[in-house]
């Protein structure tokens, strides 16, 4: 089984081992520099003494007070200043402190013997036993002259201690050492925030994927940086913004193709129906109507008489309706004013709006375009809709036309919203009533709503329920401004 590591893991690893050898790297360059400084300042400061001793014991060099020079060395020794040794012009010592006296390796010959210029000097570190312990040293041996001549009266070497040179350089590497490991935590953790700002994006990527894989197409990634990764991220949201409109303009595509299907079957049921039932119905209607004619029919009679002649009302209706909703609609465009046409349709109900007490409110902006559609067609959409509000909102109710423009995708288009302040629809049917034969009330045959549908899309608009703040229903129609055929 292959194991898996994820980004942000092999992000952080190489990051790390990066940061690791890059920080070890600097390190030891500026370690050696560092070093390199400190010696070269102890060999200078190691020359300094040396050539101080000198220039102070020329005199006594000169008159070779031997003992004078003793004095001056013992009294220049120190924990810093090992020791110190005199030669003289053929490299033979001849005055060195006590504390090497034993130590015929240190004061032992000189290693400026011969003729050697009057800035020349030799040193080099070593360890050597002093005071019962290794002592780590840098030797340095000058030559000494007199001023104004070029011959050598003899030279002087001292040993410097190198433990204040080595203190100084663990406290530099100590240093170094916290320096490197505080810039390897920063870049460490600069590194964790960069893998996280990098790897999160790309996480919300796979599990839009995954979402998207199961069907949630209205899915969205949250855009919140300006780089490659947003700009995924923007092209992931596109993508599945067009994957949505898809998968919705397939579901309407397989809803209309469901409606033609019924509307098919309908259709043959219908031609059917109306064979069979209009012919002996007619015989039934005109038979009655002479029943009704006649003037001797007692109250009860004539009462049972009109029963039938509603019922057979009724009957034609249903039929004439699907004769409607099944016939293939031949649409006679012009141009006309949505105002003017739902104006018509209010007056065709004017009675029924009356009884009720129904107040209309208008809010229809001037200077709307008017749109090419079937006049007759569209004022069925509206009674439709009007009787049903008239219907569905109590004494005293109300109905309300707002109209706007709209522009989407280039299209221009009419937006009207028809609403009431009745008891409303339920939101799980507010597909459903759009379909044939579906119906609420106890009266109708369900028919007009999904003939209202069926004429607006022949429009090529479309028509819903939409939520209103108030009690009631509100059903959106939008109408392309310019016929589309």
């Amino acid at each position: 089984m292959k194991l898996r590591i994820s980004l942000q893991k092999r992000f952080l690893a190489w990051t790390t081992l990066l940061l690791v050898v890059l920080v070890m790297a600097i390190l030891r360059l500026v370690e050696q520099r560092e070093i390199a400084v400190i010696t070269e300042e102890s060999r200078a400061k190691a020359v300094l003494i040396a050539r101080n001793l000198a220039d102070r014991n020329l005199q006594l060099l000169f008159a070779w007070d031997i003992e004078g020079i003793l004095r001056n060395i013992e009294s220049q020794v120190d924990d810093n200043l090992l020791y110190a040794v005199f030669y003289d012009r053929y490299a033979t010592p001849i005055a060195y402190n006590a504390g090497v006296a034993d130590r015929a390796e240190i004061y032992g010959p000189s290693r400026l013997a011969g003729e050697v210029g009057s800035e020349s000097a030799f040193a080099r570190a070593q360890e050597v036993w002093l005071g019962g312990r290794v002592r780590l040293v840098l030797e340095v041996e000058v030559p000494i002259f007199a001023e104004g001549t070029t011959l050598k009266w003899g030279s002087v070497k001292v040993g410097l201690s190198l433990e204040d040179v080595q203190s100084a350089i663990r406290r530099t590497r100590l240093a170094l050492i916290l320096i490197g490991l505080g810039g390897f935590l920063l870049g460490l953790a600069g590194a964790t925030v960069l893998a996280r700002r990098i790897a999160r994006p790309l996480q919300r990527l796979v599990e839009g994927t995954v979402r998207i894989a199961k069907g949630d197409f209205a899915h969205r990634i949250p855009v919140d940086s300006g780089d490659e990764i947003g700009d995924l991220a923007r092209s992931f949201n596109a993508m599945t913004e067009k994957l949505l409109s898809a998968r919705e303009q397939m579901a309407e595509a397989q809803r209309r193709l469901v409606q033609s299907e019924k509307l098919a079957q309908i259709g043959r049921m219908t031609a059917t129906i109306a064979h069979e039932i209009r012919n002996p119905l007619t015989s039934v209607k005109l038979n009655i109507q002479k029943v009704a004619a006649d003037r001797e029919l007692s109250p009860t009679e004539r009462e049972h008489v009109l029963l039938c002649q509603e019922g057979i009302a009724r009957i034609e209706k249903f039929i004439k309706e699907l004769l409607d909703f099944t016939r293939t609609t031949e649409l006679q465009k012009a141009r006309f004013s949505i105002e003017q046409i739902f104006d018509e349709s209010v007056k065709q109900l004017r009675d029924l709006f009356v009884e009720k007490g129904i107040a209309v409110a208008k809010n229809v902006p001037p200077g709307l375009p008017e749109v090419e559609v079937d006049g007759d067609r569209m004022r069925q959409v509206f009674l439709n809709l009007l009787r049903n509000a008239a219907e569905a909102v109590g004494e005293r109710g109300r109905v309300a036309l707002r109209v706007s423009e709209e522009t989407a995708g280039g299209r221009r288009s009419l937006r009207v919203l028809l609403s009431d302040d009745g008891p409303g629809i339920p939101k799980k049917d507010w597909e459903t009533v759009f379909e044939p034969f579906y119906t609420t009330k106890p009266w109708g045959f369900g028919l007009g709503l999904a003939n209202a549908r069926k004429l607006i899309e022949l429009h090529r608009g479309t028509i819903r329920i939409v939520p209103q703040a108030g009690p009631g229903a509100a059903f959106e129609i939008e109408i392309p401004v310019e016929g589309e055929t």
